[in-house]
């Protein structure tokens, strides 16, 4: 095990790597299911921003939809043409950023910034 302790003479470590932020992880709440959520159909142009931007009148909101729809991938802003999506009600923003809040306890990141 002595060989993995850091020795600075032996690796010093660069400065670039001791001056670097360190950002925490972010996690992404699980949002249950509502009854006055909104379900729809996807078509070709639709987007998790522009959807957010339609639905919500703010496209910084995009990762609502996206956390809401896990079987579509995870690493686009475009859904799966044909899919059907929920979107949470626009009442619902203020719970779902509260959520996001105990989720994150630990986290830097502004949740009056997202």
């Amino acid at each position: 095990m002595r060989r993995y302790l850091q020795n600075d003479e032996i690796n010093p470590i660069p400065s670039y790597v001791k001056n670097t932020k360190i950002i925490p992880t972010v996690r992404l709440p699980k949002v249950p299911v509502k009854i006055e959520d909104y379900y729809a159909y996807t078509t070709r142009g639709d987007r998790y921003d522009t959807l957010a931007q339609t639905f919500y009148g703010d496209s910084s909101y995009w990762w609502i939809i996206a956390i809401c729809n896990p079987l579509n991938s995870s690493d686009s802003l475009v859904p799966e043409i044909g899919t059907q999506i929920r979107i949470p009600n626009k009442s619902r923003i203020p719970e779902i950023l509260n959520i996001y809040s105990k989720v994150n306890v630990n986290s830097s990141v502004n949740v009056q910034n997202i």
